[in-house]
C-alpha cells in the first residue's frame, strides 16, 4: 500500500533514535548493564555459559524483512508524528532516505557500480537505506554494517520512501546486559521462557509499567524495561564475506549450509515448507535437509529425536540446534559454524542469521554421520 499525500515526520520521542547494529556472533557491539545484580539481568551471557565460539563472517546488521504498518501493536500514533522539518532531524537515523523494493529475493550490494564488481552485502525487500550518491544507473548506499552501490531500479526515494517507511517502521527493544530473562508473564515469579544475549533486537508488542512485552521467534514473553532500549527500527542490509566453516568439515556439510544461506530473507509462514514462499522452522529444516536425500518430520520436537545428540562443544556446520522453555522444544535451527545459525526465525524477520547461543538451546542433535 502506498500512501499518496505527502506525510512529512519525525519521531517524536525523549530522544532522536539512531540506528542500533547488531554486529555479529559475538554479540561485543553493546554495553554490560552495572545492574547485573538485579534478578532480570544476569552477568554470564548466554554464550559464556554454554561456550561461544568464533565471531562469525557472515551477520545480520539491524531487523530481517519486516512488513508491518504503524497500527501494529508496540507502535502508537505517537510514535509518528508529522513535523514541516522532519528532514533536519531524519527518520531512524536517515537523513537521505532509500528503500530497497524487491519482488523475490534480495537486492545486492556491490562493491562498486557494476554488475561485474563483488557483491558486499544484501538488502531485503523493504530494507532502508541512506543515500551517499549516486553514479548513473547505480547508487551509493550504506545500510547496517554495508557500504557499496545498488541498481537505481530497485530503490526508491524521496517523499515515496518516506510514505513507505512510516508503513513499515517497527518498535523493537534492544538487550543491554550479558543475558536477559524472557518471561512468561510481566513479573519476577513467572516461568522463564528463554534467556537473551547482550546486543538482541526484540519486537516489541506491548509496553507495561517496567516490562515490555516482545516477541522471541514465534512466541511471546516479557523482559524487565531496565534492561532493554525501546526505539523504532527500519530493516537494514547485511554483510556477506567468505563464510569459515573450520578445518575438518566436510564437502557435504559445507554445501548443505551454503544451500541454506542462499534462502536468507525470505518468508516465514507458519506451516510452510517452501524455501521460497515461506516456511516455519521446522519446515525450513526439513526442505533443506531433504535436498541431500534426508526425510526429517515437520516438528522441531520430533526433529529432536531424529540422529544422534551431541553437545555444544562437538557442534559442526549442518547440526541442528533446539530451542524452547525449559525442556519443552518450540524451534530449531541448523548450525552453519563460527558461532551462528540459520533459521526460520519468525513473520516479522523471516529467514535469518542469528548467533547460536542468543537463546539458550536445549540440546542439539546430529543427522549428517560422516
Amino acid at each position: 500500500m502506498r500512501i499518496h499525500n505527502r506525510i512529512k515526520i519525525e519521531v517524536a520521542s525523549l530522544l532522536v533514535f539512531t540506528l542500533i547494529i547488531s554486529v555479529g556472533a559475538t554479540l561485543t557491539d553493546s554495553y554490560t548493564t552495572s545492574k547485573n545484580n538485579s534478578t532480570e539481568g544476569v552477568t554470564a551471557g548466554a554464550s559464556d555459559m554454554i561456550g561461544t565460539e568464533v565471531a562469525a563472517s557472515f551477520v545480520t546488521a539491524g531487523v530481517a524483512d519486516v512488513l508491518t504498518d504503524v497500527n501494529t501493536p508496540g507502535v502508537r500514533a505517537t510514535d509518528i508524528s508529522t513535523s514541516a522539518d522532519w528532514q533536519d532531524a531524519g527518520f531512524c537515523g536517515y537523513t537521505n532516505l532509500g528503500i530497497a523494493v524487491v519482488e523475490e529475493g534480495n537486492l545486492n550490494v556491490r562493491k562498486g557500480p557494476s554488475t561485474s564488481d563483488e557483491i558486499v552485502g544484501k538488502m531485503t525487500n523493504h530494507a532502508a537505506c541512506e543515500i551517499l550518491s549516486t553514479d548513473g544507473e547505480w547508487t551509493e548506499i550504506s545500510s547496517g554494517n554495508v557500504t557499496g552501490f545498488v541498481n537505481n531500479g530497485f530503490l526508491i526515494t524521496g517523499d515515496e520512501a518516506l510514505a513507505l517507511a512510516q508503513e513499515i517502521v517497527q518498535k523493537v527493544a534492544t538487550v543491554h546486559t550479558d543475558t536477559l530473562r524472557v518471561r512468561e508473564e510481566p513479573n519476577t515469579d513467572s516461568a522463564i521462557l528463554s534467556l537473551v544475549g547482550d546486543g538482541e533486537d526484540l519486537v516489541v508488542t506491548e509496553e507495561l509499567d517496567g516490562w515490555v512485552k516482545v516477541e522471541v521467534d514465534d512466541h511471546e514473553g516479557y523482559v524487565a524495561a531496565e534492561y532493554v532500549e525501546v526505539s523504532l527500527k527500519l530493516p537494514a542490509a547485511m554483510t556477506l564475506t567468505e563464510l569459515h566453516f573450520g578445518q575438518g568439515v566436510s564437502d557435504g556439510r559445507v554445501a548443505l549450509c551454503q544451500f541454506a544461506l542462499q534462502y536468507v530473507g525470505n518468508p516465514y509462514v507458519w506451516g510452510g515448507t517452501s524455501l521460497t514462499k515461506g516456511a516455519d522452522c521446522s519446515g525450513f529444516v526439513l526442505s533443506v535437509f531433504a535436498n541431500y536425500g534426508y526425510s526429517l518430520p515437520h516438528s522441531s520436537k520430533a526433529q529432536a529425536n531424529c540422529g544422534t545428540r551431541i553437545k555444544t562443544s562437538e557442534l559442526q556446520p549442518g547440526d541442528l540446534i533446539f530451542y524452547g522453555s525449559g525442556k519443552s522444544i518450540s524451534h530449531v535451527a541448523i548450525y552453519i559454524g563460527g558461532g551462528q545459525i540459520v533459521h526460520a526465525s519468525n513473520k516479522r524477520d523471516g529467514i535469518k542469521i542469528s548467533n547460536a547461543y542468543y537463546r539458550t538451546p536445549i540440546c542439539c542433535t546430529r543427522i549428517i554421520n560422516d
